[in-house]
């Protein structure tokens, strides 16, 4: 059986790669990614269009002359034609689930070295750091994608165009974005994770510490007591 120590510190590792994992589950179901504006004009009326969306589903509003219209639903991948936008939003999220996958490893291999000790197997701590990595590296990874994809790639302007295609892209005159909460909380997620490392780090180094101790008591016994 672990010592309480280890019991107590591998189920704080576990607390945190499970909030991870629930922070994606979060960011995966929430749309509040971005919002964008994209001025617009042509030679017979000028305005905006507002796009707001998430991974799978947005809204969008258009104004011309100070009038807004009904606003639009639409599901993102559906909207987009087979392009490079298209292409790299999808790969973002295959990150997030391969980020959300390996959280859930980590909390699980985590919770098991709270009730068991595999030291010297894959299902001890390099479990965990190697889940734990994957996990913020692949959200990390999703994050650089989307924003090139949003600033490279100009996805909401791609969107925009096929959701009002009287509007060629020839007529943008510009676009603003704004990155939601859902972008944000990917970072709590990173976060998470180098604390689940951070954690089982120090567990480990105590450990070491204490088996070095447990290796020298002849340097402090007593020169009697040696002899004897």
């Amino acid at each position: 059986m672990p010592t309480t120590k280890k019991t107590l510190m591998f189920l704080s590792s576990f607390f945190t790669s499970f909030g991870s994992f629930a922070v994606i589950c979060a960011v995966l179901a929430t749309q509040e990614w971005i919002s964008s504006t994209i001025d617009i004009t042509d030679s017979s009326s000028n305005g905006s269009v507002e796009i707001s969306y998430g991974l799978f589903r947005g809204e969008s509003t258009r104004e011309l002359h100070g009038l807004a219209e009904s606003g639009k639903h639409f599901e993102v991948l559906g909207t987009l034609s087979n392009s490079s936008p298209k292409t790299l939003h999808s790969v973002v999220i295959l990150f997030l689930v391969l980020s959300l996958s390996t959280s859930l490893l980590s909390s699980g291999f985590s919770f098991y070295n709270s009730v068991s000790n595999p030291y010297q197997t894959f299902l001890g701590p390099i479990g965990v750091y190697t889940w734990s990595g994957l996990s913020a590296s692949f959200a990390l990874l999703a994050m650089v994608l989307f924003v090139g994809n949003i600033q490279s790639n100009h996805l909401s302007e791609e969107l925009t165009q096929m959701l009002y295609p009287r509007y060629p892209s020839a007529t943008h005159r510009g676009a603003t974005h704004r990155y939601g909460r859902s972008f944000w909380l990917v970072l709590l997620n990173i976060l998470l994770d180098i604390v689940t490392v951070v954690i089982i780090f120090f567990y480990q180094k105590a450990r070491y510490q204490q088996k070095q101790e447990q290796r020298k008591p002849m340097e402090y016994a007593p020169r009697d007591g040696i002899l004897f």
